[in-house]
């Protein structure tokens, strides 16, 4: 399959100008001061490599300030690059930042007509998709009015749709699929979705691993403007979170290109001692996960209704006794379904010493057809400590015989009550 976008060693570099003076009197006086004391180089990007093929679509993830919205602009060609390349292949769409490329003063008619010709539409093209933009964004009433008047939301929603409706080979996407309200998102979901069963390529930016999970066939973390990892989105969400969680930088500021990255569960290479002086990573580790039902060796699911037990294997090398382990389950859509840990459930674990196993019982599964991943994790009690997180490694699968439509399996009863006739009230 042809690369729709290729990036290679691309870097870029930004230079903050820390002493502003605001008159002429000012720059005059402090002329002689070296230029290299007020001015600081920032890379927000470092030698990143990534291939992205053509109808993939890539989530970028990462903190603020990673370089995520940077290298979306360098793509769009917004930003050229300090040192490295990209190369694209096919018309390009970009949706950058909220009303991106409208002018105030104009209506959103003239807006839609200017953007269009930028995104390399005739006039002709323009007046033939005009109502389908306008029916998208649901700005029939206010089309005509200065976009200086529109609210956020009517910007995102005008932007999006001029942004989708040329049909781009390419289409950037920066944050704006969070933004506006739940019906506006679910259009934005269904139209990117009408994409990628076009074969188009797409790059979103979010804050929101679900998002990612949801749409995306791989996801890129960056962290101070170093590509750390690329892999499938449950993996990649995890590397993410675990930056979040453990608070640990995935990549150390002053390492060099060729040191290793240090993975955000690593063992600490401090020697042994007190328990509060180590790494939390190696007071308890979670060895594997176990799925155990009534009929698993006759097939891999469960039915509405039954039990479901997860076998959490762990191995602590010294006693520890303020251990709370957790379980979260969500669907693969993202949705999260319940969580919990033993300390909520008053299940009160004592010492952990050695090789054992954590069980959680569910009596009864409330879930018809599915794939539901876990998250397991282990901390103590305050939740200071991170002892062991395992994100969405496992999962149960649930097959619903019978005729019943949606998520959960609520038992629903239906039945008919007597009444009494009604009496009309005539007199004999």
């Amino acid at each position: 399959m042809a690369s729709a976008i290729e990036i290679r060693g691309v870097s870029k570099r930004f230079r903050l100008n820390h002493a502003r003076h605001s008159s002429l009197k000012e720059r005059v006086v402090h002329w002689k001061r070296s230029k290299a004391a007020s001015v600081e180089e920032f890379w927000a990007l470092r030698d990143v490599d990534l291939t992205i093929e053509q109808g993939e679509t890539v989530g970028l993830l990462g903190h603020n300030g990673s370089g995520k919205s940077t290298l979306l602009k360098c793509i769009a060609g917004i930003h050229a690059p300090t040192s490295g390349e990209i190369r694209t292949r096919g018309r390009l769409a970009a949706l950058l930042e909220l009303g991106a490329g409208f002018h105030p003063e104009l209506t959103g008619r003239e807006n839609v007509h200017m953007n269009g010709t930028i995104l390399g539409l005739t006039k002709r093209e323009i007046e033939k998709r005009f109502d389908e933009i306008v029916a998208f964004a649901e700005l029939e009433h206010f089309i005509d009015n200065q976009v200086k008047h529109y609210s956020s939301g009517m910007y995102v929603r005008l932007g999006f749709a001029v942004a989708v409706t040329v049909e781009p080979e390419i289409l950037l996407v920066d944050e704006v699929l969070s933004v506006g309200d739940e019906s506006f998102q679910r259009k934005c979901l269904d139209r990117v979705r009408q994409f990628q069963r076009e074969g188009r390529t797409i790059v979103v930016v979010t804050h929101s691993p679900d998002l990612i999970r949801q749409i995306g066939d791989r996801a890129a973390v960056l962290d101070h403007g170093r590509l750390v990892a690329v892999a499938p989105p449950g993996e990649a969400i995890r590397e993410f979170r675990d930056y979040l969680l453990l608070g640990r930088p995935l990549w150390t500021p002053g390492a060099t290109a060729s040191d290793d990255v240090v993975d955000a569960a690593a063992v600490d290479d401090r020697p042994p001692g007190d328990p509060d002086e180590r790494d939390p990573s190696t007071l308890l580790q979670v060895r594997g996960v176990t799925i155990v039902h009534d009929n698993q060796h006759r097939r891999p699911y469960v039915l509405p209704g039954e039990s479901l037990e997860i076998h959490v294997a762990y191995h602590a090398p010294d006693p520890i006794d303020d251990v709370v382990f957790a379980l979260d389950v969500s669907d693969l859509n993202g949705v999260h379904l319940v969580g919990v840990n033993t300390e909520i459930i008053e299940s009160h674990l004592g010492s952990l010493h050695g090789d054992g196993v954590v069980v959680f019982r569910i009596p009864c599964v409330p879930l018809l057809d599915g794939t539901y991943p876990l998250s397991i994790g282990a901390h103590n009690r305050d939740g200071g400590l991170i002892y062991a997180q395992r994100y969405q490694r496992d999962s149960f699968e649930v097959m619903n015989p019978g005729h019943k439509r949606g998520l959960v399996d609520i038992p629903v009863e239906a039945f008919v009550v007597p009444t009494q006739p009604v009496s009309l009230g005539l007199a004999k």
